[in-house]
């Protein structure tokens, strides 16, 4: 199946927002939003990687070299999905792959090859140190997302949306006590709360035993 890419801004990261990409992640039907390098544009200008300018630019460039902004499709989906195997793997307390750390560590040495930095009103920054026409500038910011996150405290309060059907989809749990267990109450949340009413409704004796 195929979906126009959105931003998911519940998560508080663009490494996790870059991460759901890729709708109903967990389960065995998920769902692709970047099926072509437009669409990784688009994601990106939505996102506020890129300017509008900078977004009409890429396209072009894309339009005169075809196969290269097929490439940096497919690298970003890599990208994402190493991303991501690493991120549910620390939510769940297992040891991510060697091979998703090696997709993540290339990334992060082509991006640095290309990084540069610059004077800000508070000191200096990483920023992006290639041609304005590169194809695949917008992973930079990715992946310096990525790495930033995985190397703070914060790392630890990446979560996995607990929906049964498998939405799959990354967050940062900010709550007080790291109970966050849905992508957002309004959608996967309501639904399991409502699917408990439901079974607590058909079975009232069981309700009341469990309240005793």
């Amino acid at each position: 199946m195929t979906k126009t890419p959105t931003v998911n801004l519940n998560t508080e990261r663009l490494c996790l927002n870059f991460a759901n990409t890729l709708d109903w992640h967990a389960s065995e039907h998920p769902v692709e939003t970047l099926n072509s390098y437009a669409d990784l544009v688009t994601w990106s200008r939505d996102a506020g990687v890129l300017s509008d300018r900078a977004a009409k630019q890429l396209i072009n460039e894309a339009n005169r070299h075809s196969a290269e902004a097929a490439a940096t499709l497919d690298k970003a989906r890599t990208l994402r999905e190493a991303m991501y195997e690493i991120f549910v793997a620390v939510a769940n307390g297992a040891t991510p792959k060697s091979s998703d750390l090696e997709t993540v560590n290339a990334a992060l040495a082509e991006m640095l090859s290309r990084s540069r930095l610059v004077r800000t009103s508070e000191g200096f920054d990483w920023n992006w140190g290639g041609g304005e026409n590169d194809l695949d500038q917008m992973l930079w910011w990715v992946i310096r997302s990525a790495t930033d996150l995985m190397t703070s405290e914060k790392l630890y309060r990446v979560g996995q949306c607990a929906d049964e059907r498998g939405c799959g989809w990354l967050f940062l749990d900010t709550s007080k006590n790291r109970t966050r267990r849905w992508c957002a109450m309004k959608d996967c949340g309501n639904r399991a709360k409502a699917r408990r009413y439901y079974e607590k409704a058909k079975n009232p004796a069981g309700m009341l035993r469990a309240e005793k």
